[in-house]
């Protein structure tokens, strides 16, 4: 049978981009985004998704744009995806880590490159207020308007009413939450599913 996922703020990024397990056959995506020119399916803001209906996915991906919302609004983005869930449904969320940034800044790294992302290269400022290049061409939606560490991105999480969930650092100075709506899972398990969104072993 095939699921139904939405990819929220998906940019230029199309199914192939997102996980191991998302992009199986059994998996069928949605594109959502603010920007027209990247032709999604569905033009919409993260913050309101009233153009969705409940209950109709049965996971939400997003990758880096969460940090694009103010503090006091990333309950309400949460909340949207949570609603738009199926009651067996999981967010697979994905932002920068800040506390990496603020290490690399406070040990005067500043100006060294993190990584390459499609967008280009990625220095630590970066993490924290947006991809420069982006906002200086007039996608000022690119700007990061909020940060998250570990223990802030499991407060909004938990905050939301999501069931249980897992968060984990990688190796781009990347933090990965995978969030149930309303399914309760060991850590264990939830540690399992998400090493199979990357195809890693369960050894």
């Amino acid at each position: 049978m095939t699921k139904k996922f939405l990819h929220v703020g998906c940019g230029q990024a199309q199914k192939e981009n997102t996980t191991q397990v998302l992009k199986e056959d059994t998996w069928d995506e949605i594109r959502l985004d603010i920007d027209p020119s990247v032709n999604p399916d569905i033009i919409g803001d993260i913050l309101d998704l009233n153009n969705i209906d409940d209950n109709s996915y049965d996971a939400v991906f997003s990758s880096h744009n969460i940090e694009h919302v103010f503090m006091h609004e990333v309950k309400v983005a949460l909340s949207e995806f949570k609603r738009v869930l199926k009651d067996d449904g999981f967010l697979l969320l994905c932002c920068p880590d800040i506390s990496k940034a603020c290490e690399m800044i406070a040990s005067g790294k500043v100006g060294e490159k993190l990584y390459d992302s499609p967008a280009g290269p990625i220095f630590p400022l970066e993490l924290l207020y947006g991809h420069n290049a982006s906002i200086a061409a007039g996608k000022t939606y690119m700007a990061h308007k909020t940060g998250f560490t570990i223990d802030t991105l499991k407060f909004f999480i938990n905050d939301t009413g999501f069931k249980s969930y897992i968060i984990a650092e990688d190796n781009v100075y990347n933090l990965w939450a995978l969030a149930y709506k309303n399914k309760t899972f060991e850590d264990t398990v939830l540690t399992n599913e998400l090493k199979l969104h990357f195809g890693l072993s369960n050894d």
